[in-house]
């Protein structure tokens, strides 16, 4: 009879454990204020390899971003809610630029943003080197149609649009 107990609690563990799981991840993704307008600063990299999310990027001529490990919520960030369809849109004087979080700011507060090379460069000039008092959010991929995907080209590229990469 105790044998039969102890394998009913090892039966239930797993199911317990996939509970605890899907709470967990639930309660993650909850975490990211999306559409939250927050006031903070950028800075820009250009660094390339494996972001964050665990894909090849390349900040010196893809547009996107790097939040601040404050952000990340999964042990794996691979397996994190950012790393699923979330953009950032940045406003700065009259200017907007939307990037998907493809990375993690190791450095960054949670009000500063690490943005591409080229992104940065669409908001002010890289010899500034910071931008102070932007507005920037978390929105969903697709948002109003403003998300640029990760391999688009950049401004003054000689990739064209019907050219072949």
């Amino acid at each position: 009879m105790r044998v039969a107990k102890n394998i009913r609690i090892l039966a239930g563990a797993p199911l317990a454990a996939a509970a605890l799981i899907a709470l967990t991840a639930g309660s993650a993704s909850a975490a990211i204020p999306i559409n939250k307008p927050m006031t903070g600063k950028a800075t820009y990299y250009n660094d390339a390899g494996y972001g964050a999310c665990g894909s090849q990027i390349n900040a010196g001529s893809q547009l996107l971003v790097a939040v601040s490990h404050a952000w990340w919520t999964s042990a794996n960030p691979n397996n994190d809610p950012l790393c699923t369809g979330i953009s950032v849109k940045v406003t700065y004087q009259g200017k907007t630029v939307t990037v998907p979080v493809k990375d993690k700011c190791p450095s960054c507060d949670s009000t500063h943003i690490d943005l591409s090379q080229p992104a940065f460069a669409r908001l002010a000039p890289l010899g500034q080197g910071v931008i102070n008092g932007l507005t920037w959010q978390f929105v969903k991929a697709g948002f109003a149609g403003e998300s640029i995907p990760l391999s688009a080209p950049v401004e003054g590229s000689t990739i064209g649009a019907g050219a072949s990469r």
